[in-house]
C-alpha cells in the first residue's frame, strides 16, 4: 500500500505494519519519515534494532539471518535496511522478494530508497515491498509550497512572520531543506515565542539556498524573470557545467513544441503528456505555459539553443562569459513573455549577480 507522509503520522499510531519502505531525493523529509516509524516501533516495544547498508559487497544472508534469529535483549526486532543506491541488484531484488513472502515473525522492517524512477517502481522486487507492506514516497517541497512548509514548521515552536518575511525566509533556503530545518530551529533559540519581525529573521537567517537544473526551467515555465535570473546565477556561481545547464533546457523547449504542436491539432493533453514523456507533477505546469507561448516563439528558442552548443563546443568564436549570457538570454525569452512590452525590451541581464545579493 501506498501512502504520503502525512497519511504516515495517523497510520502509525492505529496499526504497526511489519514492513515499510521510505523512498526520496528530500534528506530532511526522509530522515523525519524513517525516525518517526523507527520512535513508534520502539514505543511498541521493538527494542532489538540491526541495521544494515546495502552496497555492491553487502552479504543477503545476513539479513535473513538476523531477522531469523532470536532476539537477545526484547522479543520484538527493528531491522533498518539501506538501500543508498536504490539498486539492490539482481541478487538483491530475488532477496527482497523471497523476504517479503515471509516476513519474519516480531520484527518491523524499515527499508529507506531515494527516490525511484519509474523502470525501478515496476521491478518484482519493488512490487513485493509494495503489495506487503507500506511504501512512504517523499514528494519534494516545490518553491511555490516553501512559504506554506516555513509557516508550518514555525508554528511548532509557536512562531509566526508575516508574507513578507516568508518568502525572504523560502527566497535565502531554496533547494536546502535541510539548511532551512537549521535556520527555523535557530530563529527559535534566538527569539521568543509570537510574531517575529522582518529585521530580526533578516539578521538570523542566513544565505544558504542550493538550486538545480530543475529549478530552472520550473522559474523560466512560470514566467518568472527575477527567480530565474537568480537560480542560474547560483548555478555559475557553482561551477555547474554549461552545456548540462543548455541540454536540461532545450529538452524543455522542446516537450513545450510537443505541447504546443498538439494542442493547435487538438490532440488531448494526457497523450501529449505520454509522447513528451513529462512526468505527471509537472503536466499541469507545462499544459498552462505551452497555451501561452507560440509555437513560433517556441521554435526561435530551439534555434537560440543551437546556436549556445555551438558557441560551447568551439564552433562559433565566444568567451565563457558569452555562454552565460546567452543561456540568461535563452531562458528570458520564454520567462518575460508575459511582463509587459517595456521589460520585455529591457532585461537586466548584466546585473544577474545583484539579484541573489552577489552569489
Amino acid at each position: 500500500m501506498r501512502i504520503n507522509a502525512e497519511q504516515l503520522h495517523r497510520q502509525l499510531p492505529q496499526q504497526l505494519s511489519p514492513l515499510y519502505a521510505v523512498s526520496g531525493n528530500e534528506t530532511l523529509l526522509v530522515i523525519e519519515a524513517a525516525d518517526l516509524i523507527r520512535q513508534h516501533a520502539r514505543q511498541q516495544g521493538f527494542s532489538d534494532y540491526a541495521l544494515f547498508t546495502v552496497d555492491q559487497h553487502f552479504n543477503w544472508s545476513e539479513l535473513f539471518n538476523t531477522s531469523n534469529s532470536p532476539s537477545l535483549f526484547s522479543d520484538c526486532k527493528l531491522i533498518d535496511l539501506r538501500i543508498p543506491s536504490g539498486k539492490p541488484g539482481k541478487e538483491g531484488g530475488k532477496a527482497i522478494e523471497s523476504y517479503c513472502r515471509s516476513l519474519p515473525q516480531d520484527t518491523v522492517t524499515l527499508i529507506t530508497l531515494p527516490k525511484l524512477d519509474k523502470q525501478s517502481q515496476s521491478t518484482q522486487w519493488y512490487k513485493a515491498i509494495e503489495n506487503t507492506g507500506i511504501v512512504v514516497p517523499i514528494q519534494a517541497i516545490e518553491y511555490a509550497q516553501l512559504p506554506a512548509w516555513i509557516r508550518q514548521r514555525l508554528s511548532r515552536q509557536q512562531q509566526s512572520v508575516d508574507a513578507e518575511t516568508l518568502n525572504f525566509i523560502a527566497y535565502n533556503v531554496e533547494g536546502n531543506l535541510l539548511a532551512a530545518h537549521q535556520e527555523i530551529q535557530k530563529l527559535a533559540l534566538l527569539y521568543p515565542q509570537g510574531q517575529l519581525t522582518f529585521d530580526q529573521v533578516k539578521n538570523a537567517v542566513l544565505n544558504v539556498a542550493r538550486y538545480d537544473l530543475f529549478q530552472l526551467t520550473e522559474a523560466m515555465t512560470a514566467f518568472d524573470p527575477i527567480r530565474y535570473t537568480r537560480i542560474l546565477s547560483g548555478l555559475q556561481g557553482e561551477a555547474t557545467a554549461p552545456p548540462l545547464i543548455l541540454a536540461t533546457l532545450a529538452e524543455q523547449i522542446r516537450q513545450l513544441i510537443v505541447l504546443r504542436t498538439g494542442l493547435d491539432q487538438g490532440s488531448p493533453p494526457d497523450l501529449l503528456f505520454k509522447s513528451a514523456r513529462i512526468w505527471r507533477s509537472r503536466q499541469n505546469a507545462l499544459l498552462s505555459a505551452a497555451r501561452r507561448i507560440s509555437a513560433r516563439q517556441l521554435q526561435q528558442s530551439l534555434i537560440h539553443a543551437a546556436k549556445i552548443d555551438r558557441i560551447s563546443k568551439g564552433v562559433a568564436a565566444a568567451d565563457s562569459a558569452t555562454v552565460w549570457d546567452e543561456l540568461l538570454q535563452l531562458g528570458l525569452n520564454i520567462a518575460l513573455i508575459d511582463q509587459p512590452t517595456m521589460q520585455r525590451k529591457k532585461p537586466a541581464h548584466r546585473n544577474r549577480r545583484s539579484a541573489t545579493g552577489g552569489r
